[in-house]
């Protein structure tokens, strides 16, 4: 391939990586939510999210970019390919960080609870001081892992338009005829992003561990 080829490819990733990323932020804060409120146990409310995270997690990642991107503006919202991109991947993925955020809330040590409440300390500290860095210990791994999986789905925005790494591949291919080279680079490429993600996590379980101390 050539320099410009390179160039293209490149620049397929960082679209690929920074839309990955916001939803990927959306949907760790938005899935915290959601198992939180879950933890309530509101009966309407937490039946709804239990729709809606059935919903999110069997329907294809595809499916749900090309829903939201032709039905909402039959109910007069118009969203670019891009933010339609983004809100889908959100979609998709705060559904399976609601599971395991709730699994760790689920397996919280009762006991710690019990302690701060002994000393009078206050839920939202006793939440952001102790529960939540502990939390984030042990749910940061199922959370990099769901997050490398999205990556790998993120190519269904494709479909809707958005130029990023699969579909400036698809083009590369049917210009040069020559479809072998640029798929391996992608390749390499995702290889690259998906590396990059786990150094992150390796940093992250460090600092999350320092602050836990």
């Amino acid at each position: 391939m050539d320099l410009i080829s390179w160039q293209l490819l490149i620049e397929g990733a960082w679209t690929t990586l920074w839309i990955s990323c916001v939803a990927i932020a959306f949907g760790v804060v938005i899935g915290l939510v959601i198992a939180f409120i879950r933890m309530m146990k509101i009966p309407v409310i937490d039946q709804l999210l239990v729709v809606y995270i059935s919903l999110a997690r069997a329907t294809p990642l595809v499916t749900l970019v090309l829903f939201l991107f032709l039905s909402l503006p039959t109910l007069g919202i118009n969203l670019d390919k891009t933010p339609a991109a983004i809100l889908a991947l959100t979609l998709n993925t705060s559904a399976f960080n609601a599971e395991i955020w709730r699994n760790a809330f689920r397996n919280f040590p009762r006991e710690q609870r019990e302690a701060a409440e002994s000393v009078g300390m206050r839920r939202w500290t006793y939440f952001r001081q102790i529960m939540l860095p502990q939390m984030w210990i042990e749910s940061l791994p199922a959370l990099v892992n769901e997050m490398s999986f999205l990556i790998k789905g993120s190519p269904a925005i494709a479909i809707i338009g958005v130029v990023d790494l699969t579909r400036v591949t698809n083009r590369i291919s049917s210009v040069t005829y020559e479809p072998l080279s640029p798929i391996l680079a992608a390749g390499l490429l995702y290889v690259i992003i998906i590396g990059l993600l786990l150094k992150l996590q390796g940093a992250a379980e460090r600092k999350a561990k320092r602050l836990a101390r």
